[in-house]
């Protein structure tokens, strides 16, 4: 008998994955956290039936919901990833040498321990790392109650459904702003411009109406719907399109962002540009 996992993305389209194994599963107080393993993709987290990371694509999101910010700023030497209690966004952030303290605030500590236990490759740096504080609390209060604090932000959420509902509102963008320093830059993954135009509408809007540079990217994930995913980013100052390509930094060991695609993601299909307008 075949086992298979299927995500039903919308009501209408879904992906499917063959397994041959579940490693993990609980019901943990905010959502259903499950591991799976599949043989196209190896291990997959699923929480509340939606795809969150597997073995073998996770380096995309990882790499470029922090990268892109991390090298258009300056200096980053405090950042706050709020969520992504895998751990990969953290793993990514430590790389750059500036980084003096990186916060991960993620409300579900179950996350953190079942990735710890089946993603030690991805949430290698959640222990033993003086620069990382992991903190199970509610990320939104933590931004509410530090302010002009953080060099960058980024918005490590689930879809806009249960706990993560609230860290896709304008109050919280706003909450962001005065988290940041001056020259602060925030990132926040914003979804499918395939299956979620009216949410990427919203955010980009409300972004926009708070940031004075916005900018929208995207990257290429197969597990995640469509294969297209998205980001928006959010500048007190600094524009990701202005920086100099020559100098920037070039993190160890990754394999989809580098220097020399900074600029390049930023540039859209029409279909996409029209989600902005």
């Amino acid at each position: 008998m075949e086992l298979w996992y299927t995500e039903k993305q919308t009501e209408n389209f879904g992906i499917t994955a063959k397994i041959d194994k579940t490693l993990h599963t609980e019901q943990s107080d905010f959502q259903k956290v499950d591991m799976i393993h599949t043989l196209q993709f190896g291990k997959m987290l699923v929480l509340d039936g939606m795809v969150m990371t597997t073995d073998m694509d996770e380096f995309v999101y990882h790499e470029m919901i922090s990268h892109v910010a991390m090298n258009t700023h300056p200096n980053p030497k405090k950042v706050l990833v709020v969520g992504g209690g895998d751990g990969g966004a953290i793993r990514e952030i430590v790389k750059h040498p500036s980084v003096e303290k990186a916060v991960l605030a993620e409300i579900d500590g179950r996350v953190i321990e079942v990735s710890k236990q089946y993603l030690p490759q991805i949430a290698c740096e959640l222990t033993g790392n003086p620069k990382v504080d992991v903190q199970v609390i509610d990320g939104i209060k933590h931004v509410m109650e530090h302010k002009n604090e953080y060099d960058v932000i980024l918005v490590d959420s689930t879809e806009p459904v249960g706990p993560a509902e609230g860290l896709f509102a304008k109050d919280f963008y706003q909450g962001i702003y005065e988290a940041l320093k001056e020259d602060g830059i925030m990132v926040a993954q914003s979804e499918s411009p395939w299956f979620n135009k009216d949410l990427i509408r919203r955010v980009y809007k409300d972004i926009a109406s708070i940031f004075p540079v916005t900018r929208y990217y995207t990257a290429a994930i197969p597990t995640y719907p469509s294969g297209l995913w998205s980001f928006t980013l959010g500048s007190k100052k600094h524009d990701p399109l202005a920086v100099d390509e020559s100098k920037l930094f070039d993190p160890p060991g990754t394999k989809y962002y580098s220097p020399h695609i900074h600029k390049s993601v930023f540039r859209l299909p029409k279909f996409v540009e029209e989600l902005l307008k």
